[in-house]
């Protein structure tokens, strides 16, 4: 009989997943699966588990948000193995099943995952951290570990707005040097994200024609500090458009970025904190897992 580990945060979003428990398990259980399941209690737990267990099954299912998925994958990542993972999303915002075309219906996106195969995609390495879609700092990076657990899940995605929104008269500008494959962008910054996505935090958008999740490249997009009203209406219209090739928009694909910045401006990796870095290494590693996602003629 095959093995499989379910990981299941009971926390996440608006714990909707929590009534489709029995479902859930059930559909792997006439799939053919024998299922070790594992509810997280803390941060970090999500990574130990999949650690500790994923050499030992065929499959590894986790549902939860973002920040759920990313240390399922971290956890696989140091375990050595490449067992391929089954994502149900159940987080308040969902970047990356949005960017990867999973169902959020909890139900539908298991069986995708029973009927469906496995890709490979990317993972980023942030110093000694992996990061499934996007690590980011400066504006409305903070709002996804700021806003407390309980009103994400009252709010939803509004929580994570009216985050943005609060944190308006605290946004300061950041001066980073990026070293993008070997190419220097150094200025003063309002926000700047390294992402294998195409969407970040629900407020940026990236054109799905640009964004290739197994090619071996992140996008990379700094904006810099607006200091009058057009430059602000410039930003605005380069965000609405997804035209970020402006005098106020960076817009790069790399593979590998070196950044010096404030060791004391902390970064958000897949919505949860990172204390920040005088130095840091971030590196594409190429189709480092193996998701699976619906087939395409499904």
């Amino acid at each position: 009989m095959k093995k499989m580990l379910f990981i299941m945060n009971p926390f996440a979003g608006q714990k909707k997943v929590n009534r489709h428990l029995a479902d859930i398990l059930l559909e792997f259980s006439k799939a053919g699966y024998e299922i070790i399941t594992h509810m997280t209690t803390a941060s970090g737990d999500a990574a130990s588990a999949a650690e500790r267990l994923s050499k030992d099954v065929d499959l590894v299912v986790c549902a939860g948000g973002d920040g759920t998925l990313n240390e399922t994958i971290t956890g696989i990542l140091r375990s050595g193995v490449k067992t391929p993972i089954g994502y149900i999303p159940a987080g308040t915002t969902n970047d990356f099943a949005s960017s990867l075309g999973l169902s959020t219906n909890i139900m539908q996106a298991a069986m995708d995952i029973i009927q469906g195969e496995p890709e490979e995609l990317d993972v980023g390495k942030f110093g000694d951290r992996y990061f499934s879609y996007v690590a980011s700092f400066g504006a409305f990076t903070r709002s996804s570990y700021v806003v407390p657990q309980n009103v994400k899940n009252a709010l939803g995605h509004t929580a994570y707005v009216l985050g943005g929104i609060s944190e308006l008269s605290q946004i300061r500008k950041e001066h980073i040097r990026m070293e993008i494959d070997g190419q220097v962008v150094e200025d003063d910054f309002l926000f700047g994200a390294i992402c294998n996505s195409t969407s970040i935090g629900g407020i940026v958008s990236l054109d799905p024609r640009q964004v290739d999740l197994g090619d071996g490249l992140f996008e990379v997009i700094l904006v810099r500090g607006p200091q009058n009203l057009g430059e602000i209406t410039e930003c605005i219209q380069a965000v609405q458009s997804q035209e970020y090739n402006c005098e106020m928009i960076t817009f790069r694909s790399a593979r590998h970025v070196k950044i010096f910045a404030n060791p004391e401006m902390p970064w958000t990796l897949d919505g949860e904190r990172e204390d920040g870095h005088a130095e840091v290494e971030v590196e594409n590693l190429h189709l480092a897992i193996s998701l699976i996602r619906r087939k395409a003629n499904a």
